[in-house]
């Protein structure tokens, strides 16, 4: 099978291209600008299917470069494909497009509560996805990946680089991530492009871990002190209002981001493993990276 993957360079996308390699895929990863149409039909002809990975994943970057990016990027590359004939679409989403729901793990048939749809990062994945859906894609939803290889940084590489570092010396209490090995991540992209079913989404979660339990254990592994300042939600608003902190990660902190991957384990055969191990690898890189300039 010849594959397309898009964002092959990042974090993410580099596993998922590693990944279908190693299974034997015949794996294009070049680089291209998602809105230059030309490029990505030259990119795509031949191959049997596109795995679109590529993504601004920020809370910062300008809201207009988000939509065209995450958006306008998306729609044109389905178009691309489907003039081509590409066989097999697999859009990476974000398991945020399916929650958080207060109160349990949300799953592949919630949606993200009214006040995070202000936040461009997750109003534009919401809305590629569902142009990925309607042209019967098959959608998957990774909650939190951790590990090696996250060099850009993506906003959980600087968090967990923050705690490693002991630059972030507090939590906010009211939340929770659900963490995952970027490698089952990757894996679960392949079985997801083989056996996946058209026009549906697939969360690929791992661990439900409270923010202080996560933190406390990136500072163990990285032999630091646990962060032992408990932020009540209230307060990190008001911090967020005075320019503190980013206001967007707070408007996420509200409540818990659990999820449950049981649809992706019934249907795929999708296992995650324990989390651990992923965070140690991605630990042990912050560490070495301490002073040094990152790519």
């Amino acid at each position: 099978m010849r594959v397309y993957v898009t964002g092959a360079t990042g974090f993410v996308g580099g596993h998922v291209g590693r990944e279908l390699r190693e299974r034997g895929a015949d794996v294009r990863d070049e680089r291209i600008d998602l809105l230059d149409r030309d490029a990505l039909v030259r990119a795509v002809e031949g191959c049997d299917a596109v795995v679109h990975v590529a993504a601004i994943y920020s809370y910062d970057a300008p809201a207009d470069v988000i939509e065209r990016v995450n958006v306008e990027g998306t729609r044109t590359l389905i178009e691309v494909a489907r003039e081509k004939g590409v066989r097999r679409f697999l859009y990476t989403s974000t398991a945020g497009t399916c929650g958080p729901v207060p109160g349990r793990p949300a799953t592949e048939a919630d949606g993200p509560p009214p006040w995070e749809l202000t936040i461009p990062y997750k109003r534009t994945k919401l809305e590629a996805e569902r142009l990925a859906l309607e042209a019967r894609a098959v959608v998957v939803n990774p909650t939190t990946p951790v590990g090696e290889g996250d060099h850009k940084p993506t906003p959980t590489g600087r968090m967990i680089r923050g705690v490693a570092r002991g630059k972030i010396l507090g939590y906010v209490a009211t939340t929770g991530l659900n963490v995952v090995d970027v490698r089952d991540v990757a894996r679960g992209h392949a079985i997801a492009l083989e056996h996946g079913a058209a026009g549906e989404r697939y969360i690929l979660g791992g661990a439900d871990l409270p923010l202080a339990e996560l933190f406390a254990t990136i500072a163990e592994l990285a032999g630091r002190p646990r962060p032992p300042i408990r932020v009540p939600y209230p307060v990190a608003v008001g911090a967020s209002r005075l320019g503190v902190a980013n206001r967007d990660e707070v408007r996420l902190a509200r409540i818990p981001m659990y999820f449950s991957s049981e649809k992706a384990e019934r249907e795929l055969g999708y296992r995650a493993g324990p989390v651990a191990p992923a965070l140690a690898r991605a630990v042990a890189e912050a560490v070495s990276l301490n002073g040094r300039r990152e790519r």
